[in-house]
């Protein structure tokens, strides 16, 4: 199976210069950058993005939805994808031939992600196979490399998303005994828990021990995990829920179903981050939040909705560390690169791993 592609070279430390301009210098050249390649350009941010990079953001959103509304629009040559390795794969995979989809710093990647790797993947459908035979269909968070989603298209399964995890989930149950899930565990545990499947029923794989953990009959095993995680929304805590509990009791407590299944039974609400945006939005003034999710889009709803009391529910969390790769330096870089005709860090799926991909992502769109 072929895998990714970088295209140019893979850029890591920025030239001199960039270090030496001030903010309001880097902020006027990339304004000037825009109006000059106009429709050419086009800039889609990640809602875990910084603010100092949102503000040039074409649009915002999640990774499939900000993939889908690149390949929607035709006209940009150049897709400077402000997010994380896999979401500019799969703005790749979905624009057409003549779009560059760029990723300002190559070192945007996702921990996540990279806890399933291809060969990993392989090596534990083999052994799954041999235990379990013909009766397991793989899904796979989109928030996974293309040469996972290729994987999972190729062997009949299809990727999710966390808003429409639970459809396609129950899809996939339909067509066979088990499922793998890859590579969060997190999000596949508290979806088929709130599916009614019993937690003695789920195993976790192990890639780095290549073994299945699971009590009891393996027979009865509906659910396998793959022993992955974000590592962000995995440090929320039972005890930041019962700090937040003791200190405001008015609180309501919405968390991602990235975190772990004890913080998520624990709160009051869970949902994807769309749905964390639209909660907080919709949500009368005067009413008091605390959101188990990444900090910069933690901070900039509390700066968006001032008349309600907004809080993280760890006080103490970092924002996503490789999401932070890109900033305004790496920005202009970029947009400087395109003037110049000498673009970096472009990004290219191989058209196997692409069409295989599809594939996947085609059965996620079909019936979610």
């Amino acid at each position: 199976m072929g895998i990714l592609q970088t295209l140019k070279q893979n850029t890591y430390e920025l030239p001199e210069k960039y270090k030496n301009l001030s903010i309001g210098e880097m902020e006027a050249r990339v304004r000037e950058i825009k109006a000059q390649l106009g429709t050419k350009l086009f800039i889609p941010g990640h809602h875990y993005q910084k603010d100092e990079v949102v503000q040039f953001a074409d649009t915002t959103g999640d990774s499939l939805q900000l993939a889908q509304v690149s390949a929607a629009n035709s006209e940009a040559e150049y897709i400077v994808f402000c997010g994380v390795h896999f979401m500019a794969e799969t703005a790749d995979i979905l624009t057409n031939e003549n779009q560059k989809v760029i990723l300002p710093d190559m070192r945007a990647g996702c921990s996540m992600a990279d806890m399933a790797d291809i060969h990993q993947t392989e090596r534990a459908w083999e052994m799954l196979q041999n235990q379990f035979g013909d009766t397991i269909l793989p899904l796979t968070y989109v928030n996974s490399t293309a040469a996972i989603k290729s994987f999972v298209g190729k062997n009949g399964g299809a990727t999710v998303t966390s808003s429409n995890a639970h459809k396609m989930v129950e899809w996939a149950l339909s067509q066979k005994e088990r499922i793998l899930f890859l590579p969060d565990q997190h999000l596949g545990r508290n979806t088929a828990a709130d599916l009614g499947i019993d937690l003695n029923d789920m195993a976790v794989w192990d890639p780095i021990r290549n073994e299945l953990i699971h009590e009891g009959d393996a027979e009865r095993i509906k659910v396998i995990l793959w022993k992955g995680h974000c590592s962000v929304h995995e440090n929320f805590t039972l005890k930041n829920i019962a700090d937040v509990r003791e200190q405001y009791p008015e609180m309501n407590i919405i968390v991602h179903p990235e975190c772990r299944r004890e913080v998520v039974e624990a709160s009051d609400d869970n949902g994807s981050t769309k749905y964390i945006i639209d909660t907080i939005k919709k949500a009368a003034p005067g009413t008091a939040w605390a959101i188990g999710t990444e900090m910069n889009l933690v901070k900039r709803l509390i700066n968006e909705h001032t008349d309600k009391h907004i809080i993280s529910l760890n006080p103490h969390m970092c924002p996503c560390l490789t999401m932070n790769r890109i900033d305004l330096p790496h920005l202009l870089w970029s947009l400087e690169n395109i003037v110049d005709n000498q673009p970096e860090n472009i990004i290219k799926v191989d058209e196997e791993t692409a069409q295989n991909a599809i594939l996947a992502l085609d059965r996620m769109l079909a019936r979610a």
